[in-house]
C-alpha cells in the first residue's frame, strides 16, 4: 500500500489482549509478598511503563527488604506469562484489525511495555505470528514509554519512517511515546482512563472494532481532517 500509511504498529496490553486488570492483579500480589500494599489508583499510576521502570518506581518511593527488585520484576513477569498461555482472551476486534492489516498489505509490529516472554506468549496464544512482521520490547530501550525509543526500534525494524506507520494505543504514556516517535496515534477508550488523558492522539476509538479498511483508507489518502476525530466501535 503506497502513500502516506505503510506499517500498522500495536501496542499489546490492554489493545490486542485483556491484561490490564490482570497486570494490576499480579503487582498487587506480588508486591504484596515484600511488603507494600498498593490500591488500585496507585497502581493505575505506572500503567504503561515498562515492567523494569514500574518495579524502580515503587522501589524508589515505598522500598523493601531482603528482596532484589529484579526477582519482583521476575516474579511479575513470570506469572503474567503463565497467565497469557492459559486464559489470555483478545479484546474486541484485535486479532480482525491485526488480519486487517496484513491483508492490506501493510506491516505489522508490536510495540509494547512488556518483556520478551509475554509478547511471545501472547502472540501465540492469539494466533498472530504468522501475521506479525517485527515484535518490539521497551526491554531492550534504554527508557521505556512515554520515551519514544521502542516505536523508533519498530519503525527502523521495519524498514520504514515513523510518519508511515500508524501506532494502535490505549495508555496515556503510549500516546506520548507514539507521538514523539512521529507516528500517527490511534487511542482506544477504556474505562480506566481518563479520556482527556489520552487526547493526544490524532484518532480515539471505542474499540478496535471500528479499526475498518475504509478508515485505514481515508488516514492514508488523507480523506479525513484527524485532528479531534473520534469513531465508535
Amino acid at each position: 500500500m503506497p502513500g502516506r500509511v505503510r506499517a500498522c504498529v500495536f501496542d499489546m496490553d490492554g489493545v490486542l489482549i485483556d491484561t490490564e486488570p490482570v497486570w494490576r492483579r499480579v503487582e498487587r500480589e506480588v508486591f504484596a509478598r515484600v511488603g507494600v500494599n498498593l490500591t488500585e489508583e496507585q497502581l493505575r499510576e505506572t500503567w504503561g511503563l515498562r515492567i523494569e521502570d514500574l518495579v524502580e518506581h515503587w522501589y524508589r518511593t515505598r522500598g523493601w527488604k531482603d528482596v532484589r527488585p529484579r526477582a519482583v520484576q521476575h516474579e511479575i513477569v513470570r506469572e503474567m506469562a503463565d497467565y497469557v498461555r492459559e486464559q489470555g482472551v483478545p479484546l474486541p476486534g484485535a486479532v480482525e484489525a491485526v488480519r486487517m492489516a496484513h491483508e492490506s498489505s501493510l506491516q505489522v509490529g508490536i510495540a509494547s511495555s512488556s518483556s520478551r516472554p509475554i509478547i511471545d506468549a501472547v502472540v501465540q496464544r492469539l494466533g498472530i505470528g504468522g501475521m506479525v512482521d517485527v515484535t518490539c520490547s521497551a526491554d531492550d530501550e534504554v527508557l521505556g514509554k512515554p520515551d519514544p525509543g521502542v516505536y523508533l526500534t519498530a519503525a527502523r525494524r521495519l524498514g520504514i519512517e515513523p510518519r508511515e506507520c500508524v501506532a494502535i494505543e490505549d495508555s496515556p504514556f503510549g500516546v506520548v511515546s507514539a507521538k514523539r516517535a512521529g507516528m500517527i496515534c490511534v487511542a482506544v477508550r477504556t474505562e480506566a482512563v481518563d479520556p482527556a488523558a489520552i487526547a493526544g492522539a490524532d484518532v480515539i476509538l471505542d474499540s478496535l472494532v471500528a479499526f475498518t479498511p475504509v478508515l485505514l483508507e481515508s488516514m492514508e489518502s488523507g480523506d479525513i481532517d484527524l485532528t479531534g476525530y473520534r469513531a465508535a466501535g
